[in-house]
C-alpha cells in the first residue's frame, strides 16, 4: 500500500518490475533514470552480482508532482529474475501499489516467462493479494530481436485478463515511458479510489 506522509504531504507509490532473469527489468529502470531530470529523481541504487545481474533490487524515486495537495513519488523496484531468489522477490513485492510484468519476447524464453508469471501469482496469493485487483501492466520486451513470438501468442500465454500491454525494446527506450506512464496512472487511480 502507498505510504502517505502527512507531515511532509508526500505520497510514495511502490511500482515493482517483475519477470524472468535477463528480460529487461533493470534496463527499463536504468533507461528511466538516465532520461529523468536530476531534480525529479533520487539516487539509483542497484545491487549486482559479478555477472551484472540485479541481485536484489533497483530503487528509483521519481517525483510526479502533486495529487490532492500531496507531492507524489514513484518508487521503482525490480526483482531478481533468477528462480533461486524467490525469498527476495517475495520481500520486494510487500506493499506494492502497481506491477509491471516484463516478458522476454524471444520464443526461446516462453517457458521462463510462464514460470515467472506463475511464481508471481503464487507470491501474490501468499501475500493475500488478488491479482485481478492489482494495477498491472504487461510489457513485451526485446521486440527488436530476431526469433520473437507474436504479440497475439504472448497475450494468450501471459495476459488472458486483458491488462494494458506495451511492446518494447528497453535497450533503446521504445515503450519504456509508455509502460511507466500507464502503471503510474493505474496505481494513482487505485490510490485515489482507496482514499475515498
Amino acid at each position: 500500500m502507498a505510504f502517505i506522509n502527512y507531515a511532509t504531504r508526500e505520497i510514495y507509490c511502490k511500482i515493482v518490475y517483475y519477470g524472468p532473469g535477463l528480460c529487461g527489468k533493470t534496463t527499463n529502470v536504468q533507461y528511466v533514470y538516465d532520461r529523468t531530470v536530476a531534480s525529479a529523481k533520487g539516487r539509483l541504487i542497484s545491487l549486482k552480482t559479478e555477472s551484472d545481474r540485479t541481485l536484489f533490487f533497483d530503487f528509483l524515486p521519481i517525483d510526479l508532482g502533486a495529487l490532492s495537495g500531496f507531492r507524489t513519488r514513484l518508487q521503482l523496484y525490480t526483482v531478481p529474475g533468477q528462480i533461486f531468489y524467490k525469498a527476495s522477490r517475495k520481500l520486494i513485492l510487500k506493499g506494492l501499489d502497481g506491477l509491471v510484468f516484463v516478458a522476454d519476447s524471444q520464443r526461446a524464453r516462453l517457458d521462463a516467462n510462464l514460470e515467472s508469471m506463475a511464481d508471481l501469482w503464487d507470491n501474490l496469493r501468499d501475500e493475500g493479494r488478488s491479482p485481478g485487483r492489482l494495477p498491472l501492466v504487461i510489457q513485451y520486451n526485446k521486440r527488436d530481436l530476431d526469433g520473437i513470438a507474436g504479440v497475439t501468442e504472448l497475450r494468450e500465454l501471459l495476459n488472458p485478463g486483458g491488462a494494458p500491454e506495451f511492446e518494447a525494446a528497453a535497450a533503446s527506450g521504445r515503450g519504456v515511458f509508455d509502460t511507466l506512464r500507464e502503471i503510474a496512472k493505474l496505481a494513482l487511480k487505485e490510490l485515489e479510489r482507496g482514499r475515498r
